[in-house]
């Protein structure tokens, strides 16, 4: 199948540097709806790597028990538990106030509580939602496909980032079947009504038409907690207001060049996904070199 690729000009334009009279919320808002007693450490991990990717401000919705492990690790980030959020209020994207959502990092697929976090996001949310995690599995569901649906027809984003074993069970339910990743993150793209990430060595990026390879992976990234990271960051730019194909591909781009930054410093081997993070900023100043 065929594919494109970004050239880092392209790529360098679409960072959303922050004009001189910004403020937190024109700069973006992002909802990460994250984390739970299993896996505390995603809210930690998805919250910095939005932040640090830019987001004017970011809310991480969790588990109360998860609450404190945040609010010690990232003060910056305004933290809600479930209990005290009510889905009806969760704030609309609009005209000069970007908004998006993160759902899913962090979450165990087989927990009840996924599915129906997973749901009243996606209902309720006016905004980009990108799921990850264990809300990919969620979202096999018929009922939350139909949601997936009429949000894609009311002209909201959905994004999904999973890796090879997320695709194959969100594929195993439509009866798709095709050894060939492009055509695959193309047929889940369609079939799910969004802009699919599909991540691995190399990472296929499609919105159902247009297909775009990353040849960037490194094996560093392959560590508990990075996808994670990228989900924050690819949330990050949503709510800041690029397009999800833009965002998906500068995202996954960005998580690339830290990955091996952290490398060239630490080896493939001891890279952590707080390594990725710290590695950011140093990404985007080697894309605004390249660019």
């Amino acid at each position: 199948m065929e594919t494109v690729s970004y050239s880092m000009a392209r790529l360098a334009a679409l960072v959303p540097y922050p004009p001189r009279d910004a403020n937190k919320y024109t700069r973006g808002r992002l909802v990460c709806a994250v984390g739970c007693d299993r896996y505390p450490g995603a809210a930690v991990l998805a919250s910095r790597g939005a932040e640090i990717m830019g987001a004017g401000y970011t809310q991480v919705v969790t588990d109360a028990s998860v609450a404190d492990h945040v609010r010690a690790a990232n003060p910056s980030v305004v933290v809600s538990v479930w209990p005290d959020v009510d889905p009806a209020q969760l704030p609309p994207a609009r005209e000069g106030h970007p908004c998006a959502y993160v759902v899913g990092s962090g979450y165990d697929a087989g927990d009840s509580m996924t599915k129906i976090r997973t749901r009243l996001v996606l209902e309720n949310a006016q905004a980009p939602v990108l799921l990850d995690a264990g809300s990919l599995d969620a979202a096999t569901s018929q009922k939350l496909r139909d949601i997936l649906e009429r949000r894609a027809r009311d002209g909201f984003a959905n994004v999904f980032t999973p890796h090879g074993g997320e695709a194959a069970r969100m594929a195993r339910p439509l009866g798709i079947e095709t050894d060939d990743a492009p055509e695959l993150a193309r047929q889940l793209a369609r079939a799910y009504c969004g802009t699919v990430m599909l991540k691995g060595p190399v990472t296929y990026v499609c919105d159902g038409e247009t297909v775009v390879r990353m040849d960037e992976g490194t094996a560093a990234l392959a560590k508990a907690g990075t996808g994670d990271v990228l989900a924050g960051m690819t949330g990050a730019l949503l709510a800041q207001g690029l397009l999800p194909l833009d965002a998906c591909v500068l995202g996954a781009t960005l998580h690339a060049f830290a990955g091996q930054g952290a490398a060239a410093r630490l080896t493939d081997i001891c890279v952590r996904a707080e390594d990725v993070v710290a590695s950011i900023p140093q990404a985007l100043m080697r894309l605004a070199q390249a660019g």
